[in-house]
């Protein structure tokens, strides 16, 4: 018995038939693919149905970074104002400082005119020019160079002050615009300063405000270039530059005033301590001529006695030697013509040389009492002479004791000008 082979099931329908049922079958699995496909691409590009929220949270997340960096920006404005502010009152303060040297000086010049016109009422024998006179020219010279430095300096400091004053609006004014954004955010500085800083040292000191370090962290400042419609722009980091150069410049111009007031006060104080001593000097040598004055006085004083005395002696010798009068008031032995001559003149040649010697004596007594009157009337003459030389040497070392005492008394400045006396 004849067997027969298995296979696949013979198909009833048409192959076109089945192969177009096939097609359909296949082609909708395609667009199943495809359906699947597009739906995974939609689940990682297409709006999600919270798109609202979603954007709203990355503008805020936007809005907060930007925030944070102006308040960085607002920070080191912030920062750089209180140190500008400092600066301007240290060089306030310099500048206070500077003016009163400059009071001191003008002071000084005045002080020194009126010394000056102190000197001018001695007596016109004591108005010779002396080394005090040029010790006091000496010293208006150094007090002129003096105050044209000090007028100098303070001019520049003058300008610096208006400079930094500029720079301060500036600040404020940018402070100000860059603060407009932080209404709604927290203005405290914890996060933007330096990790190393304690938060709580805000207060700028004298080590900041000289050296210049900086208390807010600069890598928090976002960008490190300025963009014009950034936090950091172009505007902030002029203003920061100009505001730091500018109080480098002042910290430079505070030194060199400390160092001008300083070197200026040692060169008044060295130049008064110079005219006090040369006048003081004076005032001893006058007096040491004064005293031998006096003892040259004294010894005139002492030789008019003695040529006095010696002139009276003389004058009175001089009267014996005349005689008296009246001729009878002659004694028999003061005759020229006593019994003894007549007696001894009997004999030639036997005259006497009596009258003529009488004669001659008197004649010289009459020339040394001529002398002797001269010499009383010459140390008259020196006796007046030295007199007036001593009132003058009075009145010259009073006049320069009164200018050290007026310069010793007016040289801590405690007095206002145009009240010199």
């Amino acid at each position: 018995m004849a067997t027969l082979a298995k296979g696949p099931p013979p198909t009833i329908g048409p192959e076109a038939w089945r192969n177009r049922s096939l097609r359909g079958l296949k082609l909708g699995q395609t667009v199943v693919d495809n359906s699947d496909r597009n739906c995974d691409i939609g689940r990682s590009k297409d709006t999600v149905p919270h798109i609202r929220d979603v954007l709203a949270t990355l503008s805020n997340d936007e809005i907060r970074k930007y925030m944070r960096e102006v308040r960085v920006v607002v920070a080191k404005l912030r920062e750089s104002l209180l140190e500008t502010n400092e600066e301007i009152k240290a060089l306030t303060r310099g500048k206070e400082a500077l003016e009163r040297s400059l009071e001191h000086t003008r002071k000084d010049i005045q002080l020194n005119k009126d010394s000056k016109q102190v000197r001018i009422t001695r007596p016109p024998t004591e108005k010779e020019r002396d080394g005090a006179d040029d010790l006091l020219e000496a010293e208006y010279a150094h007090l002129i160079n003096c105050k044209k430095t000090l007028e100098l300096q303070l001019r520049s400091v003058q300008q610096h002050l208006q400079c930094l004053e500029s720079i301060r609006k500036r600040t404020f004014a940018s402070l100000q615009e860059r603060s407009r954004v932080l209404d709604l955010l927290c203005h405290s500085l914890s996060s933007v300063l330096r990790p190393e800083r304690d938060i709580l040292s805000l207060k700028p000191n004298r080590s900041q405000v000289e050296g210049r370090v900086s208390m807010v962290d600069p890598g928090r400042m976002g960008a490190s270039k300025a963009d014009p419609l950034g936090p950091y722009t172009p505007e902030v980091d002029s203003l920061l530059g100009d505001a730091t150069e500018a109080r480098n410049q002042a910290a430079y111009l505070r030194r060199e005033l400390r160092t001008t007031i300083d070197r200026v006060d040692r060169l008044k104080q060295a130049a008064h301590q110079s005219v006090n001593e040369g006048i003081v000097q004076k005032v001893a040598e006058t007096y040491t001529l004064k005293q031998h004055i006096n003892l040259g006085l004294g010894e005139n004083r002492h030789a008019l006695h003695r040529a006095q005395r010696w002139y009276d002696n003389t004058e009175r010798a001089f009267g014996y030697t005349l005689g008296p009068v009246s001729y009878s008031d002659l004694s028999s032995r003061e005759h020229l013509d006593r019994p003894l001559v007549r007696v001894f003149q009997r004999h030639p040649g036997t005259q006497l040389p009596e009258a003529q010697e009488v004669i001659k004596s008197g004649d010289n007594m009459l020339q040394s009492l001529t002398a002797t009157s001269r010499n009383i009337g010459m140390l008259r003459i020196a006796e007046r002479k030295l007199r007036a030389d001593k009132r003058s040497k009075s009145a010259a070392a009073e006049v320069d004791g009164s200018v050290v005492r007026m310069r010793r008394q007016k040289a801590d400045h405690r007095w206002t000008l145009g009240t010199a006396f």
